[in-house]
């Protein structure tokens, strides 16, 4: 019987009818440079694509040795994935932390960073880029500068966009030992400073919050999306943790002022992810999961709002409960003949117990869904797009006894673990109501390796503070392009996971990347139907990495890379275009 309905699922999802499907360019395989660490693409044009290729240089020499920075080149390929020029800006940068390249105002800008320790100054500078070379353009403009009042205080900054990227920003916080400090600079045409930045003053502690997000909408105001905490009390005397209590979400005028505060206790449930933005319309949307208890373990459902941007009132609530029925079935190991579950060692098997195991006392650590993608439908609604994501990172250290008079020796090795689950896909109808959900069950596991001494640290640690980027994880999760009314979904999963397409179904794990198929999802925004369809095999190509596709305009480029311990990487760039 379980043969037959799952065929019978199957045949209802493939009878719909999609008019547009995408299509594949693999360019030519990439001759990185030596010791280059990743490949993204950062922009594109008429001309071609832009490519940021990041890798260590060197910043000064000391007697005995040297210290190291980040830089990058700035690779173009041509409209057939051809390279054009590469740039690698050493010269240019003379000692300067690299930041990144930034597109705005159809133009390509190389931002760095200098830091005085005489001083306790750090500065932002920028140049604009010829795209049609490659070189700078101009001398470097200083765009924001940051004094330490204390040795002990941390500057952090990004640079973002406003809610429509319209406007450019320079995002930054001074963290104090007491109170953090957050200032908004909005940058203009040639990245001229459009008046004063803005400060805002947090009034909370600084090791009880932690900043997730932060919104600049069209008419210039503020929004600070951020995670409380409390300390309570370990299982052992005298021992304390911090452990979330609640979100804390404030709107900020122009001037910096605050003029209200949205009420994140709604009806008993306890947020424990959110995701706001500005629609279209000016109203915000409020999406976020719930639990029903203040420490559940568990996500009870989906909860949607309708915010005025102006006073921060609730024009609509809705909410829709998920159901522990809705979540995958357990991972099917029968037979146990499975390249992925033969994969874990038994000491990274011994450590993700113990991590479950301090997971499920609830220390700090609950299971929680984060939002990934939102995308507007034709019908003036939101396709919302999620997923179960755990990050953690654990250390091992072997001792290895001495012999012969030769003393013993010791070698610590760290494991970042990506942990990337159920898709879950959700549309909201332009009354602010949840039309339908649907859930796709998988099990991507990604594990980064640091053999010898490293700086990510021991033990058990997790951060989801809104200055940490990074490109991790590079193969598990997800990418997704829109065309219509139709969202294409791609990811790498297990090839015995072709006919996984509804909740409740059991999933084969996936860790080995390079023997996976990448899949293609396409979503019906206005029933929440799809069809599942292999789009290629990662053994025929460069390993694809769907979460770091690019979407700029109709197209996404993506990368791929396959790292080899005995032979050369391999690394291309891939257009995925929509077949009309």
């Amino acid at each position: 019987m379980k043969i037959v309905y799952l065929s019978l699922c199957l045949s209802v999802f493939n009878l719909l009818a999609h008019a547009q499907k995408p299509s594949i360019q693999w360019g030519d395989e990439f001759k990185l440079r030596k010791g280059s660490t990743d490949l993204r693409v950062v922009s594109v044009d008429k001309t071609g694509a832009y490519l940021q290729e990041s890798h260590p240089a060197l910043k000064s020499y000391f007697v005995v040795g040297a210290t190291m920075r980040e830089s990058a080149s700035l690779v173009k390929v041509d409209n057939n994935l051809k390279e054009i020029y590469r740039n690698d800006f050493n010269k240019e940068l003379k000692g300067k932390e690299f930041e990144q390249f930034v597109p705005f105002d159809d133009k390509l800008y190389l931002f760095s960073s200098d830091y005085s320790k005489r001083d306790r100054t750090l500065t932002v500078h920028a140049s604009g880029i010829d795209k049609n070379t490659g070189e700078l353009t101009g001398e470097w403009r200083l765009v924001a500068t940051y004094v330490q009042d204390e040795k002990s205080d941390d500057i952090n900054f990004k640079i973002a966009y406003n809610v429509d990227s319209s406007k450019l920003l320079v995002i930054s916080s001074i963290e104090k030992s007491e109170r953090n400090e957050y200032r908004i600079q909005e940058l203009g045409k040639n990245l001229k400073a459009a008046g004063k930045p803005l400060i805002i003053k947090n009034q909370f502690e600084a090791n009880k919050y932690q900043l997730e997000d932060v919104l600049y909408t069209i008419d210039r105001k503020v929004i600070l999306v951020g995670r409380m905490y409390e300390y309570e009390e370990g299982k052992k005397k005298k021992e304390k943790f911090l452990d979330f209590t609640n979100y804390n979400i404030r709107i900020f005028n122009d001037k910096g002022k605050q003029e209200t505060e949205i009420n994140t206790t709604i009806n008993a449930k306890w947020l424990v992810s959110t995701k706001l933005l500005q629609e279209r319309n000016k109203d915000l949307i409020l999406t976020a999961f719930y639990s029903n208890e203040k420490k559940g373990k568990t996500i009870d459902g989906l909860l949607v709002q309708r915010i005025n941007v102006n006073d921060g009132k609730v024009i609509s609530t809705s909410d829709k409960a998920i159901n522990n029925s809705l979540l995958s079935g357990e991972q099917d190991n029968a037979g146990n003949d499975d390249a992925d579950d033969k994969e874990e060692s038994k000491e990274e098997k011994k450590m993700r117990d113990e991590l479950s195991k301090l997971k499920n006392e609830g220390e700090g650590f609950s299971k929680h869904m984060q939002f990934r993608d939102i995308f507007y439908t034709p019908d003036n609604g939101l396709v919302i797009l999620a997923e179960y994501f755990d990050h953690y990172t654990t250390t091992s250290t072997r001792y290895s006894g001495g012999s012969n008079g030769i003393p013993g020796s010791s070698s610590t090795t760290t494991y970042e673990n990506f942990i990337s689950k159920d898709l879950m896909m959700c549309k909201i109808d332009a009354s602010g109501n949840i039309s339908w959900l649907q859930i796709l069950p998988k099990n991507q596991r990604e594990i980064i390796t640091y053999p010898g001494h490293s700086t990510y640290g021991s033990g058990i640690s997790f951060s989801m503070s809104y200055f940490i980027s990074g490109n991790m994880p590079y193969y598990s999760g997800f990418g997704a392009i829109q065309s219509g009314n139709t969202i294409h979904i791609l990811l790498n999963d297990n090839s015995k996971n072709a006919t996984v397409v509804q909740a409740g179904q059991k999933v084969k794990s996936t860790s080995r990347f390079g023997k996976t198929d990448c899949y293609v999802l396409d979503l019906d925004a206005a029933s929440g139907k799809f069809n599942r369809t292999t789009f290629f095999s990662n053994k025929d190509v460069p390993t694809a990495m769907p979460r770091l596709g690019a979407v700029i305009g109709n197209d996404m480029y993506m990368v791929g890379k396959s790292d080899r311990m005995l032979g050369k990487t391999k690394i291309a760039v891939a257009k995925i275009t929509i077949d009309k």
